[in-house]
């Protein structure tokens, strides 16, 4: 595995920052996927994620690293850590969690073993995965645990588990003892489910405590990114099912991430819970990962991507991203999501408000457009019975938000740009029908997120628009579209501009180095 930990090897380089976020998490170059280890250490705030540095694709794991003081604006600090470990052979530094304990932080993650064709002709199977830990005394620099790993496939003794998919563990302390949820599968591959841990120590002598939770075979065949809090006097399991069968012509993907409510049981170590809930309905959003913050809400940040369709980002040098961070909610036992009040923050710019606006035509407003902008919207839905709206758009392009008296909630990138093979360009939702629909909009330049009705539904998606596409266009479907109230907001950069290649530069390593 020459390519592993290379330290030769050139970072890869973002040569075009046309759909370079200016204010959503991105690595700085190459490939991004999965948030790890999110949480508040030393006074700040620390998100991990799984990073391949020397290309825009997929490779053997890394663990890429940001800080922020205020969830708001973020800057890269050195990789985390690197596949250098026997056990982390060919798929690399898998994601997982981080906790705090005497003074050091601690990440637990999974270390994936991949076999050769030859060994997997000889043995059956392709990998094996094991749990890891790797700590730190300053945040920055991390060193492996000489006992790892720390759970092995033989600390696994079920026959209703696969040893080969053990994976992403979530770590928490909960009444003097350490647990992990981790991410895991039948082994005739028919059923997902979530495996629970436990230790007197962190650092050592873990055990299966239970199968915690099972997917009745309506849920996918494996369940990965595991994530577990108490959210407003309730336990919550985040969790993102794979190979689901949800093919109603309108939402469509084999992957998704969603939520259980229920209660843990710390004794048998069952979690009984109600229906899965999704977290977000668009078609760019997985494997969130969540944190409590030091006043005791429940922060989550998602990938705002998708797997097995097309990253046109690649081709300038870098791919994936992150959502906005989001405070997780439960009202009338159902999850509900909200942009962080910390966004406030990249308001630099005057808004521009309007207020009463009555629309009977495709109609624009001066100052607000743009490709990098918060946009609030109050809408009269009892005068407005059918309405859209088109965001990033210009004569060719444009990505269109519809509403119908009837509750259907449409987003549609048909025309947002460059086509994205892999998936379908139609998401509609049903929404409660009620007599104001509120909108939250954040557009970045190759992104949006829709909450809609204070987080009631989201709705997530990339877009690859040319930058002149950027007018929003307002149009009433049926008679007028009544506007309550309109807010804009020009957004700041959030994160540092990525080095632009050109003939003269190059990136250096040393750069993200302390």
């Amino acid at each position: 595995m020459a390519e592993q930990i290379a330290e030769f090897k050139t970072f890869s380089q973002v040569t075009d920052p046309r759909w370079y976020p200016r204010y959503h998490l991105a690595a700085p170059f190459g490939w991004c996927n999965d948030p790890n280890g999110m949480c508040f250490y030393k006074g700040q705030y620390h998100f991990f994620y799984q990073h391949y540095p020397y290309e825009p694709r997929w490779g053997p794991m890394h663990w890429g690293h940001a800080v922020s003081d205020d969830l708001a604006y973020w800057k890269h600090l050195p990789i985390a850590l690197k596949p250098d470990a026997p056990y982390e052979t060919g798929g690399g530094c898998f994601s997982g969690s981080a906790i705090e304990k005497d003074g050091k932080l601690y990440l637990m993650y999974t270390g994936h073993l991949s076999a050769t064709p030859e060994e997997e002709a000889a043995i059956g199977y392709g990998h094996i995965e094991f749990q890891c830990l790797a700590y730190s005394e300053d945040g920055i620099h991390f060193q492996k645990s000489e006992k790892n790993p720390i759970i092995e496939d033989t600390d696994v003794d079920d026959k209703d588990i696969s040893i080969h998919d053990i994976r992403d563990p979530k770590v928490w302390e909960h009444n003097g003892k350490y647990y992990a949820v981790l991410g895991s599968r039948t082994p005739d591959m028919a059923h997902g489910q979530i495996l629970l841990f436990v230790s007197k120590d962190l650092t050592k002598a873990w055990r299966l405590k239970a199968i915690s939770a099972r997917s009745d075979g309506t849920l996918g065949g494996m369940w990965e990114c595991p994530n577990f809090a108490e959210i407003d006097g309730q336990d919550v399991l985040v969790f993102s099912p794979m190979d689901l069968k949800t093919d109603d012509g309108i939402f469509y993907h084999d992957k998704a991430a969603g939520v259980l409510i229920g209660k843990l049981n710390y004794k048998t170590g069952i979690f009984k819970h109600g229906d899965f809930q999704y977290l977000d309905k668009g078609f760019d959003f997985y494997a969130p990962q969540i944190m409590q913050t030091p006043d005791g809400r429940t922060i989550m940040i998602g990938w705002l991507d998708m797997w097995n369709v097309d990253m046109h980002e690649a081709k300038d040098g870098w791919a994936g991203q992150m959502t906005i961070p989001r405070e997780l909610h439960i009202k009338n036992g159902k999850i509900i999501s909200t942009p962080v009040k910390e966004l406030e923050k990249l308001r630099k710019w005057k808004p521009i408000t309007l207020g009463n606006v009555v629309v009977d035509e495709a109609t624009t407003f001066d100052g607000v457009a743009g490709e990098a902008y918060e946009l609030i919207l109050t809408i009269d839905a009892a005068k407005s019975k059918k309405f859209s709206i088109a965001l990033r758009a210009s004569d060719i392009e444009q990505t269109v938000l519809t509403y119908n008296a009837n509750g259907i909630f449409k987003l549609d990138r048909t025309n947002a740009g460059e086509v994205i093979n892999g998936i379908a360009s139609v998401r509609e939702i049903q929404i409660e029908p009620q007599d104001k629909i509120k909108l939250h909009i954040f557009i970045d330049r190759s992104s949006l997120e829709v909450f809609i009705n204070d987080g009631a539904e989201v709705l997530s998606a990339r877009i690859y628009p040319k930058r002149t596409a950027q007018k929003i266009i307002f149009t009433p479907e049926d008679e007028t579209l009544v506007i309550d109230s309109l807010e804009y907001y020009k957004l700041d950069f959030g994160l540092p501009h990525p080095h632009i290649k050109d003939d003269t530069t190059r990136v250096n390593p040393l750069l993200f180095r302390v």
